[in-house]
C-alpha cells in the first residue's frame, strides 16, 4: 500500500491505493496562515486513510507567501512530511524523477509545482495520445499527450505560463475579477468592481456546476456558500444589491461569467489542435464542455482508473495525488 500526497497552497489531497482499490480524502489546508495547517490536516488525513510504510508527495504550496522562496518553501514543506510520516519510505515527484529526502536540498526546482506532470504521465500510460487539461480550484494545466509520452511546453511555472499550458483560472478560488472586467446587465455592458468580493465558486453555485464535497476554500466574504449568499456577493461587483433584481438575473450574468473563463481556457487548448481531450480536476465539467465545442472525444480521467464510481469521481478530482502513488508503486 502507498498513500500519495498533493500538498498545495489551499488544499491536501490524498490518496490511499493498495491492491482492492482506493480511498480519497481532500481537505482544506490554508498553508499561506502557516505550516501548522498542514500538519494538522496530514494528522486528519492519516486517521482516514490510515497509516501506510511507503508514501509519494508531489507539492505546489512551496509558492504560498508565507516562504521567501520556493526553495525555502519546499524546503520547509518536506520536513514537515517527513516529521508528520515519522521518517517512513518518503519519496519526493519531481521532473527527473522521484528522489529520496536526502536529495530534496538539491533538487528543489525539480520538486517545485511538478504536480501535473505526474498526473500527464499516468494518464499517457492509458491514453496514448490527446491533450490532458485539469482544471482545478486555482489553476488550469495543459499537457499535450503523443504516443504515450507527455509532451509539456516547459516544466517551470515560469515556462508553462510562457507557453499558455499553465493558466491561473480554476472553478473555486479565482476572484471574478480576474475573469471579466466587463459583463453584460439590464441591456447594457458595464464594469465590474476591481476588489475580491466574488469568486468563480460563487459562479458556479449559482448555475449549479459545483459539487459541494469539493466546495471547500473560505467565501470572499467568510459568509455562507447559498444561493442567495452568493449571488449577494456577485451583486456586489457590479455595485448593486441582490434584492435589486430576481435571481434568475443573476444566474444569467453567473452563466456569462462562466462562459467568458470557459473561453479563456478553450483559446489555449485549441492551440494543442486536440482530437481527444482528457479532463481531471473540480472544474473537469470544463473539459467536457470544450470538447462538445471542439467536437473532439472526451475521456474523463475517472475512466482511467478501476473502483467504484464514488471512488473514481474523488480521485479525478485528486488525480496528482492519485499519479504519485501509482507512479511511486509501478
Amino acid at each position: 500500500m502507498v498513500i500519495g500526497w498533493d500538498i498545495g497552497g489551499a488544499h491536501l489531497k490524498a490518496v490511499r491505493l493498495d491492491k482492492v482499490g482506493c480511498k480519497v480524502v481532500q481537505l482544506a489546508c490554508p498553508l499561506w496562515k502557516g505550516l501548522q495547517y498542514l500538519e494538522q490536516a496530514v494528522a486528519e488525513a492519516l486517521n482516514v486513510l490510515g497509516d501506510t510504510h511507503q508514501h509519494a508527495i508531489t507539492m505546489t504550496g512551496e509558492l504560498a507567501d508565507i516562504f521567501p522562496n520556493r526553495h525555502q518553501g519546499v524546503m520547509q514543506i518536506s520536513q514537515t512530511m517527513r516529521k508528520c510520516l515519522h521518517e517512513k519510505d518518503i519519496r519526493f515527484y519531481s521532473v527527473v524523477g522521484f528522489v529520496v529526502p536526502d536529495e530534496v536540498e538539491a533538487n528543489t526546482a525539480h520538486i517545485a509545482s511538478a504536480n501535473w506532470l505526474a498526473s500527464a504521465q499516468f494518464v499517457a500510460s492509458k491514453q496514448a495520445n490527446g491533450v490532458f487539461v485539469d482544471v482545478g480550484s486555482t489553476t488550469t494545466d495543459i499537457v499535450l499527450l503523443q504516443d504515450g509520452q507527455a509532451k509539456p511546453q516547459g516544466l517551470s511555472d515560469a515556462e508553462r505560463l510562457s507557453s499558455d499550458t499553465l493558466i491561473y483560472t480554476g472553478v473555486v478560488r479565482t476572484p471574478v475579477m480576474a475573469v471579466v472586467q466587463r459583463v453584460p446587465f439590464n441591456g447594457q455592458m458595464q464594469r465590474v468592481a476591481a476588489e475580491h468580493f466574488a469568486t468563480m465558486a460563487d459562479v458556479y453555485r449559482l448555475i449549479g456546476k459545483l459539487d459541494a464535497k469539493y466546495d471547500l476554500a473560505d467565501t470572499a466574504d467568510g459568509q455562507g456558500k447559498s444561493q442567495h449568499d452568493s449571488a449577494r456577493r456577485l451583486a456586489r461587483m457590479l455595485g448593486r444589491d441582490f434584492e435589486s433584481v430576481p435571481m434568475l438575473a443573476w444566474q444569467a450574468l453567473a452563466h456569462f461569467i462562466a462562459n467568458m473563463q470557459l473561453q479563456d481556457v478553450l483559446t489555449a487548448v485549441k492551440v494543442q489542435v486536440p482530437t481527444t481531450l482528457i479532463g481531471a480536476g473540480t472544474g473537469r465539467f470544463l473539459v467536457r464542455d470544450m470538447a462538445q465545442r471542439l467536437k473532439v472525444t472526451y475521456v474523463d480521467f475517472a475512466d482511467l482508473i478501476e473502483g467504484d464510481s464514488d471512488a473514481r469521481d474523488a480521485v479525478a478530482v485528486c488525480a496528482p495525488a492519485y499519479a504519485v502513488a501509482y507512479l511511486a508503486r509501478k
